[in-house]
Parts: C-alpha cells; structure tokens; sequence
C-alpha cells in the first residue's frame, strides 16, 4: 500500500509562523571519528522526546516508522561512487535492494520525483526492511539544496508520524549517501529543530483543543560511522538552544 501527499514549503509555515520561533543555532564541522556500527547515544531530551543517535542504515533500523529522504533522480545518483558514498557504507543504496530497487523505479519513473517536500509513504512486505513503515521525503534539485531545508523536512516528517499515531521513529537524511558535502552538524541540529517546532505546534493545538496528538516519545537520528560524533554535536546543540 502507497500513500501519496506533496507538502509545499507553504504547508510547514504554521510551524514557523506561530508562537514557537527556532532557536538561533551556530556550528562548525570537527575532526571525524569513525564510530562502530550500532553505536548509539540518547543525546539528550526535549518535552520529553529522547534524542538518540544511532549508527545504522535506514534499511535496517527496527522502528514503527522510518524516515529517509532522496533528492530528485539524476541518473546513477546513488549508485555513483564518488560522489556517492560507496555501497559499503550507503545506507540509501542498501535501502533500495532491500525493496528490490522500488526507490530507484519510482524515482525514475517519476512516481514519487523527490520534489522538495513531497513524500510518499509506503508498507513494506515483512522481512524487507526492519522498519513497519518508510516515509520518503522529497529534498528537491540537489544542485539548490541548503542545510536550512532541513528543518521543513524534519518538520514534515514529524508531522506525518504525529498522523499515523507512533510513538517513535528514525529519520535518516542520506544527503551523504547521495554524494552531497553537506555541514553534518548543522544538518542534524537542523533536523532536531524542525521536529521539535512542528511537535510544539500540535501540543500548542492540542492545548486548544484542536489537535489529537499522540506523544513522541524518542526520535532516532540516523548517521554513518565517520559521521555520528560530529552529528552528536549538532544535535547536542539543538537540543540545549530549546532547553535554555
């Protein structure tokens, strides 16, 4: 079963625009540390959502609710190393095999096209993937991508979890599998951001009444070894500009 929805940037603006603001953050790229698979860490809590990282590929992450995100199909995009990581280490290329190549056909065929915030969620058979549910989030033309895009997806992603009624979920950016040199600290506390804000939207409905929100609570940010560390401090970040 697929389920189709394509968010404009206008969609995420309730979570801007209203009483919560996003906490000004600032981050600098640090030496990598290579961390082992299944490294993970509770990097800290906000409204009582436990931040993890996690060592691990979105093909393999057991949770109600797997979040990844792609970028518009260019040909060979993934599967090109480099700039792409190699297959050894790209999460989005094991992702695609685990569905039997489902991500690159309905990318290349114009299905699901990866425009900036369309996403397309999808029930995979069991024994594919560890995840009960994958949603795929459109991240647009790469050659236009920022790291402030981030928050809207995060936000969308959050949103979509929030509608399907889980608890938990893990969000996987992939821009490094997609062979994007992309700030990892500030992508990461850009997705923490996202997520709280659109989080704090609902709590603020639900205060009025207009909102059946089903806490969250812990959010699994997915990152490759050499990677982990350096997201860590982003997240840290985040979450310390929402708790002061």
């Amino acid at each position: 079963m697929i389920t189709r929805t394509i968010k404009k940037v206008a969609y995420i603006g309730i979570y801007i625009s209203m009483l919560i603001t996003a906490p000004q953050l600032s981050f600098a790229q640090t030496n990598t540390q290579t961390a082992a698979v299944n490294t993970s860490k509770i990097w800290g809590t906000v409204d009582g959502i436990s931040i993890e990282g996690m060592v691990q590929g979105p093909s393999t992450e057991t949770t109600q609710l797997q979040i990844a995100c792609v970028f518009e199909y260019t040909e060979g995009d993934i599967f090109n190393s480099p700039p792409a990581l190699p297959e050894a280490l790209n999460g989005m290329v094991h992702l695609d095999k685990s569905l039997n190549g489902l991500i690159t056909d309905l990318r290349k065929s114009g299905k699901f096209a990866g425009h900036s915030l369309e996403n397309l969620l999808i029930t995979p058979p069991s024994g594919t993937i560890g995840a009960k549910k994958l949603l795929l989030i459109g991240l647009g033309d790469r050659n236009k991508f920022t790291p402030e895009l981030m928050q809207q997806v995060a936000a969308v992603g959050m949103e979509e979890a929030l509608r399907l009624g889980v608890t938990e979920y893990a969000f996987a950016s992939d821009l490094k599998d997609a062979g994007i040199d992309s700030p990892t600290a500030e992508v990461a506390g850009y997705g923490v951001t996202g997520a709280i804000n659109a989080y704090r939207t609902q709590v603020y409905l639900k205060s009025k009444k207009m909102s059946n929100l089903k806490p969250i609570t812990k959010i699994t940010l997915l990152a490759g070894p050499a990677f982990f560390v350096t997201a860590g401090e982003g997240i840290t970040k985040a979450i310390a500009a929402f708790n002061n």
